[in-house]
């Protein structure tokens, strides 16, 4: 017989909230964005079958591949794993197959239409303006920041913030105005706004290319793509989550009062977190604004 997961219904709300602060304060010091970086590069490498840095986007249907790509292969950066902590808050649960598909596809639609829909408005404008834009620019800024780090601390300082706020209030404590359809709504409009502030070397020629066009149909099409790209890993973990071992662990974490809420608060929190102390603290002690722990393997 399957052993089944223990029932608890006490949420320990304090305990949760500590543990995903911990937890991602700690990411954020261990994170090597050299290494994911570089993985992210030879994925793209690899399904492009070319050098995806340097080589020329050749015509319009390679840079709408390109974009899918470059959100495939940026799924891991730190300018993205914080689409993870968007699994546990579509957690549903059903009786049949069929059923958990459905459970599973509405949400997960939501996120997915969010999170596209703020990207391809962003990409459009962007497109629109052209490459004189503070986040391709070359310049290294007044107060030592680059322009475009300076966007991204702000971006994702305020998607971390807001991630935070999501977390606490699952856990229940800080006020929760939200319907689960809104929260829904945000959290994928959240995912969307990665592309507002990523600094990634592959998207930034994407960003780049799109803004040469100065197309904003395209542009918005591009990353639209992107966006796409962001959420298709957490979109198939979220299926495979949902649909294996007859729904097992949707159910488990609906099997007692609020386990739902500490699992979705606690990961939204990590994230959160984890996003403040990367972007909003780490990112400006590397310009010498204050100190910040450096792990041997970011040393160089």
């Amino acid at each position: 017989m399957a052993r089944t997961l223990p029932v608890t219904t006490d949420r320990r709300p304090t305990a949760c909230a500590v543990t995903g602060l911990t937890a991602g304060i700690l990411l954020a010091v261990l994170w090597s964005a050299g290494l994911v970086d570089g993985l992210g590069v030879d994925t793209a490498d690899g399904l492009l079958g070319r050098d995806s840095l340097k080589d020329d986007i050749p015509g319009t249907g390679a840079g709408a591949l390109f974009a899918f790509v470059v959100g495939l292969a940026g799924t891991f950066t730190a300018c993205n794993v914080a689409a993870f902590g968007a699994i546990a808050p579509m957690a549903g649960t059903a009786d049949t197959r069929s059923g958990r598909l459905a459970a599973a596809l509405r949400p997960l639609g939501r996120v997915t239409a969010a999170a596209v829909a703020v990207a391809a408005l962003y990409g459009g404008i962007c497109a629109a303006i052209g490459p004189n834009i503070p986040q391709l620019s070359q310049s290294t800024g007044s107060g030592g920041i680059p322009p475009r780090a300076l966007q991204a601390l702000i971006t994702f300082t305020v998607i971390g913030l807001v991630m935070a706020w999501l977390g606490l209030s699952a856990l229940g404590l800080t006020p929760d105005p939200l319907t689960h359809r809104t929260r829904l709504l945000l959290i994928g409009a959240l995912i969307g706004g990665f592309v507002i502030g990523r600094p990634y070397p592959l998207f930034r020629k994407a960003f780049a290319y799109a803004a040469d066009t100065h197309n904003a149909l395209y542009g918005a099409l591009l990353f639209a793509l992107i966006a796409l790209g962001n959420v298709v890993v957490v979109a198939l973990l979220f299926l495979l989550l949902a649909l294996t071992g007859h729904g097992r662990i949707p159910r488990w974490l609906h099997a007692a009062p609020g386990r739902a809420a500490t699992f979705s608060g606690t990961a939204l929190l990590l994230f959160g977190t984890f996003t403040v102390v990367y972007w909003g603290i780490r990112l400006p002690a590397r310009y010498d604004y204050w100190w910040f722990p450096t792990m041997p393997w970011n040393a160089a």
